[in-house]
Order: C-alpha cells, then structure tokens, then sequence
C-alpha cells in the first residue's frame, strides 16, 4: 500500500504542483486541465492550414501568452499549455513536445527545430516514491533570439541565455550563458557567438 505523503498537507494535488511540490499527477482536476489541453492542440493543428485566424485563436487560449508575428507548426504536444508563454516573433518547427508542469518561457525572436522537447517534469530517484507516483518540476526559460537546433530537449529548470544556439540533437542539463554555441551530450560551450 502507497505511503500517504501529504498527510500533512491540506493542498490539492493541482496545488501542490502549480507551487512547484511535490505531487501525484493522478488528480481530477489536473486530468481536466490535461483533457482540455488535448483538445485544443487538436483543434489547432484541425485549423492551423484552413483557418489561420481560427488557428491563432485557439493557440491563445491553448497558452498563457503568445506573441504578435509566432509561428508555431503543429502537431504541438503539451501537458497544460497554460504554463507556456512565446515571445513575439518566434518560429517553432514541427513536433514540439513541451510539457508545461511548470512554467516554460521562450522569448522573441527564437527558431525552435522540429522534434524539440522541453520537459518540466522531475521524478524521484529513489524507487519507492518513484513507484508511489510522485513528481515535481523545474521551470524552463530560453531568453530572446535563442535557436534551438532540430531533436533538442531540454531538462527541467534549464536557462538558455539571449542569443545562444543549441547544436541539433544536444540534451541540455543545466544552465547555457547568454551568446555561445552549445552542443552534445550533455550540451557544452564549444564557442562564444
């Protein structure tokens, strides 16, 4: 039988986790907001060529803030989309896997590859309350006029600074500085831009 880890806790599991918690993503109301994100990247890939209007209204409510001049190819595959936010002015390729548990900035300006991910979420090492279903995530920030080359992904609690590039198929494990070229596995700064 699971340990009750929040015997002491009186917040919902949705609370939990939008404070950054941990927490077990098996709740209702996170269910729902997962259902409604499903249904809305449908929706916009369904009027992404027909309807490009329709399409760019569906994205906006699909997430928390979009920027004049974004172009985002789907198919899109989010967790909420609330928790996403693009700058003016960006293009993001097919594929893009971002799984919003918590918050994913991306500025203006940025070329995102196709089959890129970014993924908040964080899960305890430890087996047993890893098999107790437990998680939490770490924000992920890509500043202004950042290119993210195609099959990227990018861990949780991630910073990408201004003006840097990111080398197709790099895994990016912690912190890039702002104006450098990044690539490999885990990504490292071979130069300065």
């Amino acid at each position: 039988m699971p340990t009750d880890h929040f015997a002491d806790d009186p917040r919902t599991n949705l609370e939990r986790m939008l404070a950054g918690d941990l927490y077990i993503a098996d709740d209702p109301e996170i269910g729902r907001r997962v259902q409604r994100a499903m249904r809305l990247t449908a929706q916009y890939q369904e009027h992404y060529l027909e309807d490009p209007p329709k399409a760019r209204s569906v994205l906006e409510e699909l997430l928390a803030e979009v920027g004049e001049d974004v172009d985002l190819r789907p198919p899109l595959y989010v967790d909420l989309g609330s928790n996403i936010t693009i700058g003016a002015r960006t293009f993001v390729n097919y594929h893009l896997t971002a799984l919003d548990v918590a918050a994913i900035t991306i500025g203006d300006d940025c070329l995102i590859g196709p089959n890129v991910q970014l993924l908040t979420p964080t899960h305890p090492v430890e087996p047993e309350p890893r098999r107790d279903k437990l998680e939490a995530a770490q924000p992920i920030t890509i500043g202004d006029n950042v290119w993210l080359g195609g099959g990227v992904i990018v861990c949780p609690g991630v910073t990408i600074g201004d003006n840097s590039v990111i080398g197709a198929g790099a895994v990016v494990t912690k912190d890039i500085p702002a104006g450098v070229v990044a690539v490999g596995n885990p990504a490292r700064p071979i130069r300065s831009i």
